[in-house]
């Protein structure tokens, strides 16, 4: 082998050593926004999606590794400002992609269809949106007026010891709980999987959960309207659904007519619904005699 050639398998090696991010305009608004740059050369956004698909998959047919980040033009258009770059330039876009792949919301392309992989790119942006916001809300809270204590850690370890009363208090199987927080700025949204056996031993995941704790931890710190819900399924019997308002530092039973009301009312129109079959709405187990313990497991 030459030496030149020697080189160029060698370059060509480095270059399936390389992971590449993908700055992807999943909305066609944004896609038609960053038409106004010149150097944005795309004319269609269902074209240009099936040519980032195709790219993709090259990438992985050569064995390379690739992931998508959400491109926003009205944080790129801050984000040059801000450096004081040229927005129509492609080094400039390149160079705003490697920052979301360091600082944001990223998804791995496994050979998936663009189409799947879009909503788990769209909701890991809203988590951490949710994420960023529920800390801030926390950092801000400031300490009590009458003993100085900090309120935002406060609030997240009173909303650890609830969630973690709940999944003590819950009957064996599949657990999903939501909880959402109004808040001046946005709705917060946060979710948990959970699995409890016969043997009182509760699986979790542990990101989830520290997710949850912080939004309920906002809603509490802030005095926010809000509420827990979950949904428990077992193999033999009715899946069951109960719940909990945000209450001054804690969290208040619904009545099973109140899960009703709010399982069965569309949220858009405020209209009933019909309810699901094999569903018991019903009031939630008493969480406040219940002392948490060591048995959770995380994974």
């Amino acid at each position: 082998m030459t030496h030149t050639q020697h080189h160029r398998t060698v370059r060509d090696q480095l270059h399936h050593e390389i992971a590449g991010t993908i700055g992807l305009l999943a909305d066609e608004a944004d896609f038609t926004a960053m038409r106004r740059y010149r150097t944005f050369t795309f004319d269609d956004h269902d074209t240009y999606l099936d040519q980032i698909e195709t790219v993709l998959r090259t990438r992985t047919d050569q064995g390379r590794h690739t992931t998508l980040t959400l491109f926003d033009p009205d944080q790129y258009a801050a984000y040059c400002t801000r450096h004081g770059i040229e927005p129509d330039a492609r080094a400039s876009r390149t160079r705003f992609t490697a920052e979301l792949a360091a600082t944001g919301p990223t998804v791995p392309y496994e050979g998936q269809p663009l189409a799947e992989l879009l909503p788990d790119l769209v909701d890991e942006a809203a988590r951490q949106a949710t994420w960023e916001y529920a800390t801030h809300v926390l950092a801000r809270a400031g300490e009590c007026a009458s003993c100085g204590e900090d309120i935002g850690r406060a609030s997240f370890v009173r909303a650890s010891d609830l969630l973690l009363r709940i999944l003590r208090a819950a009957r064996p199987g599949s657990h999903h709980l939501v909880c959402s927080v109004d808040t001046p700025a946005e709705p917060l949204l946060g979710t948990l999987t959970a699995h409890s056996d016969e043997t009182g031993i509760t699986e979790i995941d542990e990101t989830e959960a520290v997710e949850l704790a912080t939004v309920l931890a906002a809603g509490l710190a802030a005095g926010s309207p809000g509420g827990l819900v979950m949904r428990t399924a077992t193999h033999d019997q009715d899946d069951r659904v109960h719940g909990w308002r945000l209450s001054g530092d804690g969290l208040a039973p619904l009545t099973a007519a109140e899960v009703f009301d709010a399982y069965c009312t569309d949220a858009l129109t405020g209209e009933l619904v019909s309810p699901e079959s094999g569903v018991d709405y019903c009031a939630p187990p008493d969480i406040d005699g219940i002392a948490p313990g060591t048995d959770e497991h995380h994974h």
